[in-house]
């Protein structure tokens, strides 16, 4: 069982003042056409009413207080497609959002076909047989566990807004069988499906933030859901149909108020000459908890690198090791780090170096922002050229087990929020407090 924490939904749909937006992004990599294809799917204030006041015409004029809905509520669907092209469609009604709370499991249908309706004119929000889900919906997605499906009807979403009918019409559709690899820790190697010495605690998953992201302390949160998956089936992009099987396949989520203020991120699972190797490497700015009662917010810059190689999980964090990263405004993103295991029984040590050729300038990306809603906010490519070295550290200095200058041209890369006024230069650390709070498990695993 890889299924990691925070698999499930978040939302709640349910009267609340409180902002609310939730995530989930999947990456499918084709290698044979050098195309990778980014599904994002979102749902903000879902069931949020917000109080306003308005003027009543009655004796008095008097002011009282009453709940509308949110002006941002709403389920959208990104795709980006080759060359960093990009679709999307929407819908203001999100009670058409459906959502497991344990496992990953979600959807939304848009329209439903002529016989996707019972009799009584209506439709059934869940999940549904991939067959039933074929014959009912006209557009739409559905996510389970191991089979992906959507039909999108939208707009290129490099132009318009991110409503119906905002800008020039593109179509796709896909139809995915999945096979998860590794979740957010350690795994059954490719090379040895099923291992005899392996017991099934040493594929436990882990949350990616360290488990304080069970709660409400920091925002916004980020769960890796599938470091690495194959994926197989059909997709097509405005006419032209791609066939894949046991492609590679990554997960993720976010949920919270809205993305940090600045932020920075790449991820790559189809190297040239390893096939069993994946990474993802992101930081940013966010704000302390309960910094507010020292009358000001304060923030810190957090970063971290996340590599899964044959089997095993490398994590490069700030509560067990250092980590620090160059990034630009566009172009070129450098990660170095060193850390411990869990165990504290390994040290090992990374270098990331993704770049993108002059002329790749990306494709602008919404994301949710905090008073207005899905925005022009963040740049994405799926073009980035990266190369990773990744060293285990013996006791006498010498180099052990490693990755050397593993490359592909197949990365991800992302920058967000701002400023980007020059090179964003940093070496990740996080405040004592937190740092041991995080480590605290791991404090009382040792000595029990």
């Amino acid at each position: 069982n890889l299924q990691t924490p925070h698999a499930g939904r978040k939302m709640l749909f349910s009267r609340n003042s409180r902002r609310f937006t939730e995530g989930w992004y999947y990456r499918l990599t084709l290698p044979e056409h050098n195309e990778s294809f980014v599904f994002i799917f979102s749902i903000e204030d879902a069931g949020r009413w917000i109080r306003s006041k308005r003027r009543m015409r009655h004796i008095l004029q008097s002011l009282r207080s009453s709940y509308v809905k949110s002006p941002l509520t709403l389920a959208c669907f990104q795709l980006l497609g080759p060359q960093d092209t990009y679709l999307v469609q929407s819908d203001e009604d999100d009670t058409k959002f459906w959502g497991w709370k344990y496992s990953q499991g979600l959807g939304c249908t848009f329209q439903w076909n002529d016989e996707g309706k019972d009799d009584n004119h209506t439709a059934h929000i869940a999940a549904m047989q991939p067959d039933e889900w074929r014959k009912r919906v006209q557009t739409g997605f559905q996510i389970l566990p191991f089979h992906f499906q959507g039909r999108l009807n939208g707009h290129d979403g490099t132009l318009g807004g991110v409503k119906a009918n905002q800008g020039i019409p593109g179509s796709a559709e896909y139809d995915i069988s999945l096979k998860p690899v590794a979740g957010w820790g350690n795994y059954p190697p490719l090379s040895s499906a099923t291992n005899s010495t392996t017991t099934n605690n040493n594929y436990r998953q882990y949350s990616t933030a360290g488990w304080l992201a069970a709660f409400p302390v920091f925002e916004p949160h980020w769960q890796i859901t599938m470091a690495h998956a194959r994926a197989s089936g059909s997709l097509n992009w405005n006419g032209t149909v791609y066939e894949f099987e046991d492609a590679p396949f990554y997960g993720e989520k976010n949920w919270g108020g809205a993305f940090p203020t600045k932020w920075y991120w790449a991820q790559c699972n189809s190297f040239d000459d390893h096939q069993d190797l994946s990474f993802t490497a992101g930081g940013g700015i966010r704000e302390l908890p309960f910094s507010f009662l020292m009358g000001k917010k304060m923030t810190e810059t957090l970063g971290l690198i996340g590599i899964h190689y044959q089997g095993t999980f490398y994590e490069i964090v700030p509560w067990t090791g250092e980590m620090q990263w160059e990034v630009a405004p566009w172009g070129r993103w450098e990660f170095r780090g060193r850390c411990t295991d869990k165990n504290g029984n390994c040290q090992f040590e990374a270098e990331v170096v993704a770049t993108t050729k002059d002329g790749v300038e990306g494709v602008l990306l919404r994301a949710p922002t905090k008073d207005e809603g899905m925005q022009y906010f963040c740049r994405d490519s799926g073009a980035g050229k990266v190369t990773l070295s990744l060293w285990l550290l013996e006791w006498d200095d010498d180099e052990g087990d490693y990755v050397r200058s593993s490359q592909s041209s197949q990365c991800t890369v992302e920058v967000g929020g701002g400023p980007w006024w020059d090179v964003w230069r940093v070496s990740s650390k996080m405040s004592r407090p937190l740092k041991f709070m995080i480590r605290l498990p791991y404090i009382l695993r040792g000595i029990l």
